[in-house]
């Protein structure tokens, strides 16, 4: 997938945890971190999760929104953001239409077998819905302070 950096982020319309519509176009005037995760309750989206909650008011000081993205349904966002007291929406795209039209949605290996799925990437767009920065095949450790430098720096890396 060509990079989107400087083009503008693929709107959406989807629903979150509480099967409320959410429409990327609906935060123009703040920056929008969105984040591609593989699934709800399993170790590594656990962990990139818990350190985005971890980190959230740094983010909302940067006048930056969190969204996450997977697969999973609303009542599995719903599970995972109170067992974990997620203070952002999570997004279900359970047709992988979004993912698709941010280039995440791949052919992955694991255990000898080989699946279509999402990989975790995160998408930094700013105030006028421009893909400002892209983290491909994210690895968990260390990923929110990388985001969070650069929002801080103010795209400067």
């Amino acid at each position: 997938m060509d990079s989107l950096v400087n083009m503008e982020a693929p709107n959406f319309t989807l629903i979150n945890e509480k099967e409320e519509e959410v429409s990327l176009s609906d935060f123009r005037g703040k920056k929008v971190v969105l984040y591609f995760y593989p699934k709800d309750m399993t170790p590594g989206c656990t962990t990139e999760a818990c350190d985005f909650r971890d980190h959230y008011q740094s983010f909302e000081g940067l006048n930056a929104v969190i969204l996450g993205i997977s697969g999973d349904t609303a009542d599995k966002h719903t599970k995972f953001i109170e067992k974990y007291g997620l203070p952002f929406s999570l997004l279900v795209d359970d047709t992988h239409e979004v993912a698709e039209k941010y280039g995440v949605w791949v052919l992955k290996k694991m255990y000898g077998r080989e699946f279509m799925g999402i990989e975790r990437s995160t998408f930094l767009i700013n105030e006028d819905g421009i893909v400002e920065k892209e983290w491909r095949k994210v690895k968990v450790k260390n990923h929110i302070e990388e985001v969070l430098t650069y929002l801080k720096e103010g795209g400067d890396e």
